[in-house]
C-alpha cells in the first residue's frame, strides 16, 4: 500500500509538470521557434537518458536489435507529431485551451483501438467520448457557434497524434526494454524536429547564444527536457508497476486541470463561462471513459440478485 501511494504521488507530480509546461513553452516560443525549441529540448533529454542508461543499466544494451529500433522510431514519429503540433498550436491559442484539448487523447485511444484493432469500446468509453465532444464544442465556440481557430486545430491534431502514440506504445512496450524504447523514441523526436526546423524555420536561432540566454528560453528548456521529458519518463516507467491502470488514467486526466490552474496563476489567463463548461465536459469525459462505471453497476445489480455471488 505504501508503494502504491508513493507511486500515485510521483505520477501526480509528473502530471503537474506536464500541465505546467504549457505556460513555460508558450513563453519560450516567442523567442525560439516551435520546432527548434523541441529539437533542443529532446536532444538534451536524450543525452541525459543515454548517460543515465550507460551508468546504471548498461547490461540491457544486449536487447538492442532491429525490431526494437523500428518500434522506437515508429513510436518517436507519433510523439514528434504530437509535440510539434502542440507547440505550434500554442502560438495561436491559450495554454488553458491547449491543455484541455490535448487531454482528448485519453478519450480518442479507445475509439482508435476499435477502428484499428477492433477492440470494442465499453459503454462508459462511448459516454465519455460524447461528453468530451460536447466539451470541445463549448471550449472552441465563439458566441455564434463552432469557431475553432488555427491553434485549436493544431492542438486537436496533436491529441490525435498522442492517442496514436499511446496505442503504438501499448503494442511494443511489452516486447522490448522500456528504457531502450524511451531513448530511441526521444532521439527520433530530436532528429525529426531538427530536420523540419532546418526546412521550415530559421534553424540558426536553435544555437543562437543570445536567444538561449533569454530567461524564458533556458528556463523552459531545463523544465521540459530534464523534468517533463527525461525525468517524467523515468518516473513513469519505475512507479507505474506499483499502481493500477485505472488510477494512472485518473491521475493523468489531471494534466489539463493543472494546465488551466498554472495558466491562471502565472499567465493571468481567464476562461469564459463557455470555456469553463467546455473544460468541465472534456475533463468529465476523460474520467468517465477511464472508470468502469457501468461494469461496477452491473456487478452491483448481479450481487443484489444473487446474495451468494
Amino acid at each position: 500500500m505504501k508503494k502504491q501511494w508513493i507511486a500515485d504521488a510521483s505520477l501526480l507530480a509528473v502530471t503537474f509538470v506536464w500541465g505546467a509546461t504549457f505556460v513555460v513553452v508558450q513563453n519560450a516560443i516567442s523567442f525560439l521557434e516551435p520546432l527548434s525549441f523541441n529539437a533542443v529540448r529532446f536532444w538534451l533529454a536524450g543525452i541525459f537518458l543515454l548517460v543515465w542508461f550507460l551508468l546504471f543499466d548498461r547490461p540491457s544494451l544486449r536487447q538492442l536489435d532491429r525490431s526494437l529500433l523500428r518500434a522506437g522510431i515508429w513510436m518517436g514519429f507519433w510523439l514528434f507529431s504530437g509535440y510539434a503540433l502542440q507547440t505550434i498550436g500554442l502560438l495561436y491559442t491559450t495554454s488553458s485551451k491547449a491543455g484541455f484539448i490535448t487531454g482528448l487523447s485519453v478519450v480518442l485511444v479507445p475509439l482508435f483501438s476499435f477502428l484499428f484493432f477492433k477492440q470494442k469500446p465499453t459503454a462508459n468509453m462511448a459516454l465519455g467520448s460524447v461528453m468530451a465532444t460536447f466539451g470541445l464544442y463549448f471550449l472552441t465556440a465563439n458566441g455564434e457557434g463552432w469557431s475553432m481557430n488555427r491553434g485549436d486545430l493544431f492542438v486537436l491534431l496533436c491529441a490525435i497524434s498522442f492517442a496514436m502514440h499511446i496505442i503504438i506504445t501499448g503494442q511494443y512496450s511489452s516486447r522490448h526494454s522500456t528504457f531502450l524504447l524511451t531513448i530511441t523514441q526521444i532521439f527520433t523526436v530530436a532528429f525529426l524536429c531538427s530536420i523540419f526546423a532546418l526546412i521550415f524555420e530559421d534553424s540558426k536561432k536553435m544555437w543562437d547564444i543570445a536567444i538561449l540566454q533569454q530567461r524564458e528560453v533556458w528556463t523552459a528548456l531545463l523544465v521540459t527536457s530534464l523534468l517533463a521529458t527525461a525525468a517524467a519518463f523515468l518516473i513513469q516507467t519505475n512507479f507505474q508497476k506499483y499502481t493500477t491502470a485505472a488510477r494512472v488514467a485518473l491521475i493523468f486526466a489531471m494534466e489539463p486541470v493543472f494546465a488551466a490552474a498554472t495558466a491562471y496563476m502565472w499567465a493571468g489567463e481567464r476562461l469564459s463561462s463557455a470555456d469553463i463548461l467546455g473544460c468541465a465536459g472534456i475533463l468529465c469525459g476523460m474520467i468517465v471513459s477511464e472508470l468502469p462505471i457501468f461494469s461496477w453497476a452491473g456487478k452491483r445489480s448481479l450481487n443484489q440478485e444473487n446474495p451468494r455471488a
